[in-house]
Order: structure tokens, then sequence, then C-alpha cells
């Protein structure tokens, strides 16, 4: 408007400058006073002048009219840079509040408090979805106007239109998701909605809210006052959106909280079972080893009154006969307990603690002995039993002879026991390399030696037989046959566990073979044995032992003191010691053991079979009542079973040596010469006994 009145003054002043100029030019022509020429020569100046005036004046006047436009662009930049301002401090306002807390509900209700004071609204309220995710429930309402607990189908176009855009869109005051006031009472302002982003919910709704294993969105509706013109301002609608987002943060924030506290919770009800269960399995190890501990003494007591018998009555004069018979027994009732020992302390044998006993041993006398035990039942089922030799197989080997006998007997056994008529033929041989391979156990890989051999034992029967299927089976504790019918048959299931145990030990492999039901069986395995003079402890899994008898084996004279709660067990090895030549003094009681303990007795024998404190404070006490250690007997433990823990409780209470039940005359001589042998008691020039001097360097007993 302002550019067109300037062009129109300076094409009336250039009109006018003209006309000047045309009248200046008649003046001239017609008149030529002096006085009208010097008025035209005037005008003529004047409208030359205002030439060059004009265009000065129309420029200042346009740049007057840029300043005032820049002015007004810039006031309302300005508006709006304060608008962004005030958003931005409504939503940091509104985050604040909405992230004051972590319980889900209190944000949802602060939401609508929060945003119905700052935009001044009418009605807020929020629709979540349902269980089933097809409807949306009227949840919160900031006015109250309207009873929450409504669905609407949340397949409507108006909330398909919201769901699919992440801005706040503008919605119709009639839609269903809009009606937040009751009837006749409709009349209302602008109308937007936005989704909410339900990031990761579970257990939300107005009384259990399902856990949403997919994404889904909650609708927020906003109404503006009806008593007004007002409408949503593009500020306003961003500041909806980003609450909408804040909020779907902070209800993510929320429900990772629960669900950490949920799995707190869980854990710690875990925690309290795992430490009951934890209670109840010590409660039970408690009781299995009280168990084990009575079982313990109960069976090896009368085995070691038979063992320590026997072993006397081998020392005295008796016909071949009798000394065969004799030394059966005693061969007898030590594998039976060695079996003892093993069934009572099968987890040894799981756990890899129990060591092999190696000495000298001779084979063929081994496998007499064991077909001269099989031999009478065998006889009573009318069983032929055939034994055979290679020969190759060297006399003398060093190995674990019990071990070796309970393997060969309880195969042995098995055959005789499942076979009713035909024959049983065991055959042992040295084993070639060829054979030693078996693709049943690829990790058993012997590697042959001068100073070891594999011996190779084969147990053929021709009894009923076992299925294929059934085969590896038997190696499984308490484990038998379905197909031979053993049911009723005597055996604990462990005979085959316990012997593959010790073939392992032995570095060796067993297995059985059988064509069927029917067809007999055989069963084959193969240990690993030194040849003594050449055996060293690197080649083999063991250190042989060698006892040398360099000291008297007669101890005439030796004062003890032996100490054992049960009678038998005080009988049987006062008549060892008494047999050896010593002077024994028994009693019963740690008390009277304490009373009747003097300087003149140089050992005393503590039975410590059954678990508990008071033999270790025994010994404490005798050190305490021989305050001077040159003067203090030799306290040695009768230990019942081959725990080492209580071995270790023994040699820390202050006792000088172990000695394992059940007892026998060669092996309490044994213990006694090799106290002999380390010159702790005999004193030589004198013939008399005395206290050992050197106790205190010698530590811990090498006694067996």
């Amino acid at each position: 408007m302002g550019s067109c009145a300037v062009w129109f003054i300076y094409s009336a002043l250039w009109s006018n400058a003209l006309n000047q100029l045309m009248d200046i030019h008649h003046a001239l022509k017609n008149c030529g006073t002096t006085a009208k020429n010097l008025t035209a020569v005037v005008s003529c100046a004047t409208a030359l002048m205002l030439v060059h005036i004009i265009p000065d004046l129309l420029s200042v006047k346009k740049r007057e009219l840029y300043l005032k436009n820049k002015a007004a662009q810039l006031d309302r930049e300005m508006g709006l840079i304060r608008t962004q301002e005030e958003t931005g401090r409504y939503v940091r306002m509104l985050t604040h509040e909405i992230r004051s807390t972590l319980d889900r509900h209190t944000i949802l209700k602060t939401t609508l408090i929060e945003l119905g004071r700052t935009l001044a609204l009418e009605e807020c309220a929020l629709w979540m979805p349902t269980h089933t995710g097809l409807e949306l429930q009227l949840s919160y309402t900031l006015r109250h106007q309207y009873p929450v607990g409504c669905t609407v189908p949340i397949q409507l176009p108006v909330i398909n239109q919201v769901f699919s855009s992440n801005r706040a869109v503008k919605i119709s005051p009639s839609s269903p998701v809009a009606r937040l006031r009751p009837a006749g009472k409709y009349t209302t302002g602008e109308v937007v909605a936005v989704r909410v982003p339900l990031l990761h919910l579970s257990n939300f709704q107005i009384n259990d809210w399902p856990e949403l294993t997919t994404k889904r969105y909650a609708l927020m509706v906003l109404v503006l006052p009806s008593d007004s013109a007002r409408q949503w301002h593009v500020h306003e609608l961003e500041l909806v959106e980003v609450v909408a987002d804040q909020v779907a943060v902070a209800l993510s924030h929320a429900a990772i909280l629960e669900e950490s506290m949920r799995a707190r919770d869980l854990l710690m009800k875990q925690n309290v079972a795992l430490d009951l269960a934890r209670r109840v399995a010590e409660t039970a190890v408690r009781a299995h080893n009280d168990f084990l501990a009575v079982m313990n003494h109960e069976m090896r007591t009368p085995m070691h009154a038979i063992i320590a018998l026997s072993s006397l009555l081998q020392e005295t004069k008796l016909t071949p006969e009798q000394r065969m018979m004799v030394e059966t027994i005693l061969r007898s009732s030590s594998l039976l307990a060695t079996l003892t020992n093993d069934v009572l302390d099968l987890s040894r044998l799981e756990d890899g603690s129990l060591k092999l006993d190696i000495r000298t041993l001779s084979l063929h006398v081994l496998f007499c002995e064991a077909l001269n035990l099989i031999r009478p039942i065998a006889s009573a089922k009318k069983l032929f039993v055939t034994l055979s030799f290679s020969s190759d197989m060297p006399e003398h080997v060093i190995g674990d002879e019990k071990r070796l006998m309970q393997v060969l007997l309880n195969i042995v056994g098995n055959a005789v026991k499942f076979t009713r008529v035909g024959s049983i033929s065991i055959s042992a041989s040295v084993a070639k390399s060829e054979s030693l391979r078996d693709p049943r156990a690829p990790g058993f890989f012997p590697v042959p030696s001068d100073n070891h051999f594999y011996l190779h034992v084969q147990v053929k029967d021709t009894g009923s037989g076992i299925n294929p299927q059934e085969i590896p089976n038997l190696f499984t504790k308490f484990a038998q046959s379905q197909s031979l019918g053993t049911k009723n048959s005597s055996g604990s299931g462990l005979g085959l566990a316990i012997s593959k145990r010790f073939v392992n030990l032995m570095e060796g492999h067993i297995w059985i073979e059988s064509e069927g039901l029917g067809k007999g069986s055989t069963a084959i395995f193969v240990v690993k044995l030194g040849i003594p003079g050449r055996s060293h402890e690197s080649m083999l899994p063991f250190v042989p032992k060698v006892p040398e008898n360099r000291v008297p084996t007669n101890f005439l004279g030796l004062k003890v003191v032996l100490m054992d709660e049960n009678g038998v067990g005080r009988m049987v090895t006062k008549g060892i010691l008494m047999h050896l030549g010593c002077e024994v003094l028994t009693v019963s009681s740690r008390d009277e053991c304490l009373r009747v303990l003097i300087h003149e007795h140089k050992a005393v024998f503590l039975d410590v079979s059954l678990p508990g404190i008071d033999s270790y404070e025994l010994s404490v006490r005798i050190h305490t009542k021989f305050s001077q250690h040159f003067s203090r007997p030799f306290i040695v433990a009768l230990m019942g079973n081959r725990d080492k823990l209580m071995k270790k409780n023994c040699l820390r209470a202050g006792m000088d040596g172990v000695v394992p039940k059940p007892l026998s005359v060669e092996k309490m001589r044994s213990a006694l010469s090799e106290l002999l042998e380390h010159g702790l008691l005999l004193d030589s020039q004198s013939e008399k006994w005395k206290c050992p001097l050197e106790l205190q360097q010698q530590g811990e007993s090498h006694l067996p």
C-alpha cells in the first residue's frame, strides 16, 4: 500500500515538472520580458532539483517499511521462542511430577492431574487395553464425571486413526472415547487424543492388567473447556505428545522395578526353600553317617573277634588239615571285612578316595583259594568248575590281593548263582597287546611295559544268559537283570558295580558278553599288575610297600593299657597283645584309663571306633597328665573305620599312630615292629622298655 502511494507522488511530481518546463517554453516564445524569463528559469531549476530529490525520498520510505516488517517478524519469532520455552518448562515440570514415583497407578493419576492444571482442561482420561486386547477400558478420569470401567471396541476407526499416528490427533467430541460427561451435559470444547505406548508392562489393569507380550497402546483423551472459544495450539499439541512419551518411559521403568521386586521376593522364597532343603539334606547326611557309624561298629566288632581269634589259632600247633581250615576262615573273614568296609564306605568308591592296598601276592594261590570258596556251592548245585592258567602267567605279582579276590568272587559267584545245570570255566592269562583295546571302552588305553602286564580273566558259564539290552545296566548300583528272574534271589545288586570300580582302580576294564536268554554268558575283566623287582612307582597306579622285619618280634615285658568299651573287643585285642608277650591292663572307660595309667606303661591303645570327642579329649588329658614328654606313653588309636577325617583328628589330638581294625596277630606284630624299627620303645642296653624320646621329632606314625 505504501509503495503505491510513493509511486503515485513520484509520477505527480514528474508530471508537474514537465508542465513547468512546457510553461517556460511557451513564455519564452510569447513573452520576452525579463521578469517572465526569470520566473521560468526558477521554475525550471525547481523541477530539475525535484527530479534528483524524489528518488532519495522514495528510498527512505521503502527502508522504513522494510524495518517495520522485520520488527514484526522478530516479534513473532520471540513469541514462538517464549512459547517453546514455556512448553519446555511445562514438560520438565510434568516429567518431574511423573517420574517422582515408580508406582504405575500413581504415575497415570499424576499425569492427568498435571495436564489438567497446565492446559486448563475440562476433562482428561486414559483408556487402557483389556485382557483380550480387543477392547479399551476407561481406567482413569480427571474430574470423575463418568464412571470408569466402560469399554469400547479397539477396532473403532477413531482409535485406529490415533494408534496409527505418533502425533496428537483432533477427534470429534461425539466419538465414543470422547464421551466423558453424563448424558445431557455433553456440550464440550475441542478434543484431542494421543497414543501412549505400553513398552514393558505386566499385571497392569484396574484390578489385574494382563502381561503384554506384544506392542500395545493406551489412549489418552484431552478435552478443552466448553464455555470458551479456545482452540488447540501447536505448542499445546507438542506438549501433549512429549508427555505421552514420558509417561510411556515412566511406566516401563515402574514395570521393570516391580518385576525386579517380584524377582527379589521369588529369590528370597527360593533361598528359604533351599535353606530348608539344605537343612533337611544335612539332617539326612547326619542320620546316614550316624547309621553307618553304628553299623560300622556293630558289624566290625564280631568280624574283629573272628579275625583276631583265627589269627591266634593260627599261631598254635595245628594239623595240616586244621591249618588249611583256619587259613580259609582267616582269609574269608578278611575278605568279608573288606567287603563290609566297601559297602559301608561306598561313597569312597564314587568320589575316588578309596586307595588300593598294594603288596606282593601269588596269583595261583589267589585263584585256588577263590575256587575253594566257590566249590562247595557249585558242588551242591552239581556244577562242574574248571580253572586254567596260561603258561606265561607269572607266579608272583604286585597288586591288591583282597580287591582282586573280591572281583573274582563276585563274577564267579554270579556265574554259579545263575547257572542251574552245566559248567563254569575260569581261565587266566597274560593279555596280548592286540586284545587289550575294546571298542566298548574307548577310554581304556593300556600301554604295555616291562614293569607291568595286564591280567586277562574270563569266566564262562552255561547259565540262563542275559538279554543284550540289559548288559549295560548290570554295572549300575542296586541293578539286577529282570530277565533272569532274580527278584527273589539273594543279593544287593552292588557286586558288579563295586567290581567295576575296583577294576577301574586297577587301570583295567570289565565287560559281559551274552548271545541272549538261555545261551549262557561270559564275564571278562582285564587288570594291570606289577612285576616284582621291575616295578617303578611312575609306571604303576600305586606304590608297593614291602615290610622289612629288621627288629625283634618278641615284645616280652612291654606294659600296655588297652581301653575298649566292648567286652569282645577287649578280649580279642588283649589276646593278641599277650600272645606277642605284652603285659596288658584292660579298662572299659576313658576315666578309668586316665586313672590307672602310670609311667610304667609304655603304650596305651585307645578304641576310637565309636565317633565322639571323648577319645580325643582323653589323648589331650594324657598329654597333660604326663607333662614331661619323655615319660608319656605312646598313644595308639584302634580305629574301626578308614575315615581320613577321623584319622586326622586322632593325630591332631596328640595320638602317635593309628591301627585299623579288625586286628590280627600279624597286623599288631607289624605295628609294634615298626615302632621298634624307629627306636621308639626298645632300650637295647638295659633290655627294658622305656618311653619314646624322639616322638616330638617323629611326628605322624607310619603304622599300617
